[in-house]
């Protein structure tokens, strides 16, 4: 089976985001299953993980939003070329690429009929 983390184009993440992650974390355990692990971060805090099987497919912003949404993060080649095409196809850019330690380099895009997604270049490929 291919992995999603190293298969440019596929999904490889799904991050829930909302104004109250304590409740969001609560429900999704409850009615989908999940197990929630706690993975500490390189720079000392933790981000809750969602675990299928012993796979983290997943997680919960640690930032809390206005609305509650879901961001799928789809796994490319070059954050920074995918973040440029997007641009000149008319996307607006909700978070220039960046580095995230110990994860990889990522950016958030709105398309032009207006869905959010995520790009996400894995350390893991950059080696």
């Amino acid at each position: 089976m291919t992995d999603p983390i190293q298969t440019p184009g596929m999904p490889s993440w799904i991050q829930h985001s909302g104004p109250d992650g304590k409740d969001a974390r609560s429900f999704y355990k409850k009615v989908m299953g999940w197990k929630l692990d706690e993975m500490p971060m390189k720079d000392g805090s933790s981000y809750t993980a969602i675990t299928v099987g012993d796979k983290p497919i997943g997680g919960f912003s640690p930032m809390p939003e206005d609305a509650g949404a879901w961001t799928i993060y789809v796994t490319v080649d070059d954050v920074d070329a995918c973040i440029a095409r997007a641009s000149r196809e008319g996307a607006t850019i909700l978070t220039q690429p960046m580095d995230a330690p110990g994860i990889g380099r990522l950016a958030t895009l709105v398309d032009p009929q207006g869905a959010r997604i995520s790009v996400i270049t894995y350390e893991s490929m950059q080696n």
